[in-house]
C-alpha cells in the first residue's frame, strides 16, 4: 500500500500516539518522515548553499523586506530541538514558534494545516532523530514597516488563514483524494499557483474554487495555471515532476529547486496520483488571442526562406534555430517546444525574457541526471534586441500574446542585475 495513503487511513482511524523517545528508536517512522520533508519541499528554504542541510539562513524576498529561513535541525540553541510534538505541529500548522512568536506566511502553514497528525507525526520524528544538529545562527530577518510587526500576522491568520483539516470531496476516487491530499498540504503547490490578494493572501484554499491553482504571479514571474492542464498528459506531468522535462517542456525559474529538492524525490504512485488529481480539475476558460498569430506553416516557410526576415525573425535564426528549429518544435526531452509554450503565450513577458537574458538549467535528477542548460543572451542583446526576439516568439507560429516592448525587458533586466 502507497506509503501516503496508509497515513490517511490511519489518520481517519486515530491519530499515531507515541513519545518523541519511542519516535527516536523507530528507523520506519524517521524513514517515513525524510520522505514527507522531502514532499514538503522543507530542504529548498531552509537549507541555504555550502550551509548544513535545513540549518535555515535562505533570504527570500517578500516585497517587503527580506526574509531569512530557520534552522530546523535538532539542535536546542539555535534549532528546534526543544520542540515537544505538540509546539512543532503548531508551527507546521498555524505558523507558531514555540516562544508564541508569528512565522510569516513565506512558511506556507496555510497549506501545512491540513497535514495529518499521522504525517506530522512522522515528520517530528525525522527532525528530531533524522537530521544531524547544527548551532548555525540564521541572519536575522528584516522587514519594512509594519511588516515587522509580528503581532499582526495574528490578526492576518484571523482573516486569511484556515485551521480546517483536509477535505476530500464525495466524487474523488482514492488516487485523486492522494493527490489532492498532496498537492493541497506537503506540496502546498497553490502558495504560488493560486492567485493572491492584496494583503498576499491566496484567493482561494482548497480545490472547491475555481481560483485555486488558477495561476499567478511570483515576484513578477508569471505562474501558470494547474487546472486541467489540457496541453499535458498524465505521463507529461508525472515526467515534468519526475525528471524537469517532458515531451514539449523544461523546467525554469523557481521550479528548478522544485523539482531537484522534492518532486524528483517522489514516489512513481504519488506523482501518478498528483497528475490524476490535476487532470480532474476543470480548466481556467481560454481567453481570446491578444493578437493573430503568424501561422504555423507561414513562420515555417518565412524562416526557411531567410527572406525578408524582421529583426525578430533573424535574431532567432542566428541564436535560437539550432535548437528549438524553424518548426518550434524543438527536440522531445531535449530542447523545449516554443510553438504554443505557456511561458511564451503568458500574459507577462517578465519570464520569457529571463530565461532569453539569464538562461536556464534543468536540474540533475535521479531518472535524468545529465544537466541541459540553455545559455543567457543578456551580454549579447540589448534591450531593443530581445524586445524583438520576445516579441517574435510570442507572435510566430501559432504563438498569440501581445508584443514585448523595451522598457518590459529594461525592468527584467534590472531584478538580474540587482540580484548579483
Amino acid at each position: 500500500m502507497n506509503i501516503l495513503k496508509s497515513f490517511l487511513i490511519a489518520a481517519t482511524f486515530g491519530t499515531v500516539a507515541a513519545s518523541a523517545a519511542q519516535a527516536a528508536t523507530d528507523p520506519a517512522l524517521i524513514q517515513r518522515g525524510a520522505y514527507l520533508a522531502r514532499v514538503g519541499d522543507c530542504m529548498a528554504c531552509h537549507s541555504a548553499p555550502g550551509k548544513p542541510e535545513y540549518s535555515g539562513g535562505l533570504p527570500i524576498d517578500s516585497g517587503h523586506g527580506i526574509i531569512y529561513s530557520t534552522n530546523i535541525t535538532p539542535d536546542r540553541q539555535r534549532g528546534i530541538g526543544g520542540y515537544t510534538e505538540k509546539q512543532f505541529a503548531d508551527a507546521v500548522r498555524r505558523g507558531v514558534r514555540a516562544d508564541g512568536t508569528h512565522l510569516y506566511p513565506a512558511m506556507p502553514y496555510p497549506n501545512y494545516a491540513k497535514v495529518t497528525d499521522a504525517d506530522i507525526h512522522a515528520l517530528y520524528a525525522f527532525f528530531m532523530s533524522g537530521v544531524k544538529p547544527s548551532n548555525l545562527q540564521p541572519p536575522q530577518t528584516s522587514m519594512d514597516f509594519p511588516f515587522n510587526l509580528r503581532w499582526g500576522m495574528a490578526v492576518w491568520n484571523l482573516v486569511f488563514a484556515s485551521d480546517k483539516p483536509f477535505q476530500p470531496q464525495p466524487k474523488w476516487n482514492d488516487q485523486v483524494r492522494l493527490g489532492a491530499y498532496l498537492v493541497e498540504g506537503l506540496g502546498h503547490c497553490s502558495s504560488c499557483h493560486t492567485p493572491r490578494g492584496v494583503a498576499m493572501n491566496e484567493k482561494a484554499d482548497s480545490s472547491a474554487d475555481a481560483q485555486y491553482l488558477a495561476g499567478g504571479d511570483l515576484n513578477g514571474w508569471p505562474v501558470p495555471s494547474l487546472r486541467g492542464m489540457p496541453h499535458w498528459s498524465s505521463q507529461d506531468i508525472v515526467d515534468y515532476l519526475l525528471t524537469g522535462r517532458n515531451r514539449t517542456a523544461a523546467v525554469a525559474g523557481e521550479m528548478t529547486q522544485v523539482v531537484a529538492h522534492s518532486t524528483s524525490h517522489m514516489r512513481t504512485v504519488d506523482l501518478d496520483a498528483i497528475a490524476a488529481y490535476l487532470k480532474s480539475l476543470p480548466p481556467v476558460p481560454g481567453k481570446s488571442p491578444t493578437v493573430k498569430p503568424q501561422g504555423g506553416m507561414a513562420t515555417i516557410r518565412k524562416l526557411t526562406a531567410a527572406k525578408d526576415l524582421t529583426l525578430g525573425e533573424r535574431l532567432y535564426l542566428d541564436n535560437c534555430a539550432a535548437c528549438h528549429f524553424v518548426t518550434g518544435k524543438g527536440a522531445t526531452r531535449v530542447f523545449p517546444q516554443l510553438n504554443g509554450a505557456t511561458v511564451i503565450n503568458a500574459d507577462s513577458p517578465a519570464a520569457l525574457v529571463n530565461v532569453i537574458l539569464a538562461g536556464a538549467a534543468t536540474p540533475s535528477t535521479a531518472k535524468a541526471p545529465s544537466v541541459l542548460v540553455m545559455p543567457g543572451f543578456a551580454h549579447r542583446m540589448n534591450d531593443a534586441e530581445v524586445a524583438e526576439l520576445a516579441t517574435f516568439l510570442r507572435q510566430g507560429w501559432n504563438n498569440r500574446a501581445a508584443p514585448v516592448t523595451e522598457r518590459n525587458v529594461k525592468a527584467v533586466r534590472a531584478t538580474l542585475t540587482s540580484a548579483h
